[in-house]
Order: structure tokens, then C-alpha cells, then sequence
């Protein structure tokens, strides 16, 4: 697991009037919190925040945290949550839950795939049906993506959750019928796509 760097202020006030000021200086208002800690009010440079957003991403995204006159020198924390504007041009908000790297913990992580299925050869359309799957595990084993083998796809094929085995130390918490990933005929084909997944579509 690797842990970027990021610096942070204890922020005072709360309201819209303060979130406005901070965004005008060039700061975004956020939270940290913890199972045993209260919840502190932060700002983070936008700067550095959304440098980090562009070159890494914000799924399952684990931060160190340092934070400006708290008692400890930095915090292993993951980026649960963050707001944006209707335009995706400026960040609103930042959540920062503090997590344990050996205490299990639910991530969002992105769906990979790997190999060139038969069924694309002959027509047929890959649709990734999620493109991010929850795992419920510790910070250390979190994988940068679910990467899934589809060169054994056919026409028609599908692979769910039950299907993809990630190692006993990595649980996927949705029903094992949960598609992820579908091989469907091409259009205008008379097999419709809907047919073509399986009883396993949520």
C-alpha cells in the first residue's frame, strides 16, 4: 500500500459563509474521522488536493495525513468521500476517515480487465457492468484494481462476483449472482443484449 502525502489545517467555524472563504484562498473545507477519535474540522490546500486526484486517482485512495498542531505527526487515513460542483471545476468538500493498516476496512476499487475474449473476435460487445466493486479488507491488501481475465468470454457469457477470487484475505461483500461483466451479441443482432446476461443482472 502506498500512502501519499498531504497537509492539512485545523479549520475554525463551520457554514457556508466560512466553506466560501476557504474555497476564495484556495482551500477546501474537510472532516477527519475515526472509531476513536472525534471528528476535526481540516482545510487542505486545493493545490495539492487535486494534484493528487489527477495522478492518482480517488478510488481507494489512502493518504498520510499531517496535520497542523495535532498530537500526532501524521494519520493513516483514506479518502472516503468528496464533493465537486455541477461542472467538475472545483472541489467542494473532502471526507477523511482514519483507518488502522490491520483492521479491515470497505474500499471502492476500479474493475480491470486483461486478455482479448473469443466472443469479441466474432462480433460481440465487452460491457463492464460495474466499474468499481466494494472490498472489505485491510489497508495493506487493498489492490490497485479487480483485474479480471475475459479471454474465455463468449457471446453471451458473463462474469459475476462468484466468479472472481481476489485471495481469503479479500471479501467482496455483494451477492455472488452480482454481474460485473458481460459479453453481448452485436448490435442489431436478434439476441438483445438483455438476453444475453444471465439470471445474475441485479
Amino acid at each position: 500500500m502506498e500512502l501519499i502525502d498531504l497537509k492539512a489545517e485545523i479549520r475554525e467555524g463551520v457554514g457556508k459563509t466560512v466553506s466560501r472563504a476557504l474555497r476564495k484562498n484556495d482551500s477546501i473545507p474537510a472532516v477527519l474521522y475515526g472509531p476513536d477519535m472525534k471528528s476535526v474540522k481540516l482545510s487542505v490546500a486545493t493545490y495539492d488536493f487535486s494534484e493528487i486526484i489527477r495522478k492518482n486517482g480517488s478510488t481507494g485512495l489512502f493518504l498520510n495525513l499531517a496535520v497542523t498542531g495535532d498530537s500526532k505527526p501524521s494519520r493513516t487515513v483514506l479518502l472516503k468521500d468528496y464533493q465537486t460542483d455541477v461542472f467538475r471545476l472545483k472541489y467542494l468538500h473532502a471526507d477523511f476517515q482514519e483507518v488502522d493498516i490491520n483492521v479491515k476496512v470497505s474500499v471502492m476499487v476500479p474493475v480491470d480487465t486483461k486478455g482479448i475474449a473469443p466472443g469479441i473476435k466474432a462480433g460481440g460487445l465487452l460491457q463492464i457492468i460495474r466499474r468499481e466493486l466494494e472490498l472489505v479488507c485491510r489497508p495493506v491488501d487493498v489492490p490497485e484494481s479487480v483485474c479480471i481475465d475475459v479471454s474465455g468470454l463468449e457471446i453471451g457469457d458473463a462474469i459475476h462476483v462468484k466468479d472472481i477470487d481476489l485471495g481469503a484475505d479479500i471479501h467482496i461483500p455483494h451477492e455472488v449472482n452480482f454481474t460485473v461483466i458481460t459479453l453481448v451479441p452485436p448490435s442489431g443482432s436478434k439476441v438483445s443484449a438483455a438476453e444475453a446476461v444471465n439470471d445474475g443482472t441485479e
